[in-house]
């Protein structure tokens, strides 16, 4: 724990009676990118704000670069980037390159400005007041000003939200350089493809509680020898098709009338699948042998979409 640059143990935060996190733990070792996952009102948001300062834990500590976000904010707050849901907290009447050269002068060893507004794709709009931005220029501007001092830790909520592709995957490419930077990131994302793309270590959430964490990679293999992934009426009798197949498969209904097949994927399985659909009269649509995604992780821990 002590290379970590986020340590967040048996955090608690209540809104009234509302418990939005129920003794949460998990540390952000430095140098990497942690994803953290849940279905809406899972609490990640609660979370980075008690990481960022804004929110008083009721239980638990929290740890950033070894100090209290609450207590010590006047220390943290020139090395932590922070980003908030839909690019909020710019100021409505400033400039990108005005606001991103600003915070620069903040920061002893800041980010080339005019290379980063190049790079977000906001050139075009350099001079343009925040107020008039458009809801994606908003968000890669919210993440360039998160960015810009080279934070130990960056805390963007949900980062890309509501951007297209492009913008995406533009975005993408500033983690790299600061990772190897030696920058820390503690992203929240609904984005699976995000998570598989730039995550190191991805924390699931449910409920304020903690159900799972690892690397995809960890998550995406632990017991799954293979995947046969199917689409059929909601409410199969999976216990009566696990019993047609062969030992050591595994069905389940992860979201209403998508099924998961998980097991050595062998001919027999895929004979006896097929074999138990047609004495069922039913139609196995989109039938696919594919490795377990971190969205199938996912929806079998939670049980619900993300979005």
């Amino acid at each position: 724990m002590g290379s970590a640059a986020v340590e967040v143990a048996s955090l608690v935060k209540r809104y009234g009676d509302t418990v939005a996190v129920d003794g949460l733990s998990f540390s952000v070792a430095t140098a990497t990118i942690t994803a953290l996952l849940g279905p809406n009102g899972a609490g990640k948001t609660t979370t980075v704000e008690c990481c960022e300062g804004f929110r008083r834990p009721d239980g638990g500590t929290v740890r950033v670069l070894g100090l209290d976000p609450h207590r010590d904010g006047p220390i943290l707050r020139p090395r932590v980037g922070v980003m908030l849901q839909e690019g909020g907290g710019l100021y409505p009447a400033a400039r990108p390159r005005e606001l991103l050269a600003h915070l620069a002068r903040l920061h002893e060893h800041p980010l080339d400005v005019d290379a980063l507004v190049e790079r977000l794709g906001l050139t075009s709009a350099e001079r343009t007041p925040v107020r008039r931005l458009s809801g994606g220029q908003r968000q890669r501007l919210a993440l360039a000003a998160a960015v810009v001092g080279r934070p130990e830790p960056g805390l963007p909520d949900e980062p890309t939200a509501g951007l297209d592709p492009p913008a995406r995957r533009t975005t993408w490419d500033l983690h790299e350089p600061l990772r190897l930077d030696g920058a820390t990131v503690l992203r929240t994302t609904h984005l699976m493809d995000e998570v598989e793309r730039l995550a190191d270590h991805v924390v699931i959430v449910d409920g304020g509680r903690l159900v799972a964490e690892g690397s995809p990679t960890d998550l995406t293999s632990d017991n799954a020898e293979g995947v046969v992934q199917f689409d059929g009426p909601t409410g199969l009798d999976v216990q009566s098709l696990t019993a047609a197949l062969p030992e050591r498969a595994r069905v389940t209904e992860v979201s209403n009338g998508r099924y998961l097949v998980e097991g050595p994927v062998t001919p027999a399985l895929l004979a006896s699948l097929t074999s138990w659909c047609a004495d069922h009269g039913v139609l196995a649509q989109g039938l696919r042998v594919s490795r377990r995604t971190l969205e199938d992780v996912f929806l079998e821990l939670t049980g619900r979409e993300l979005r």
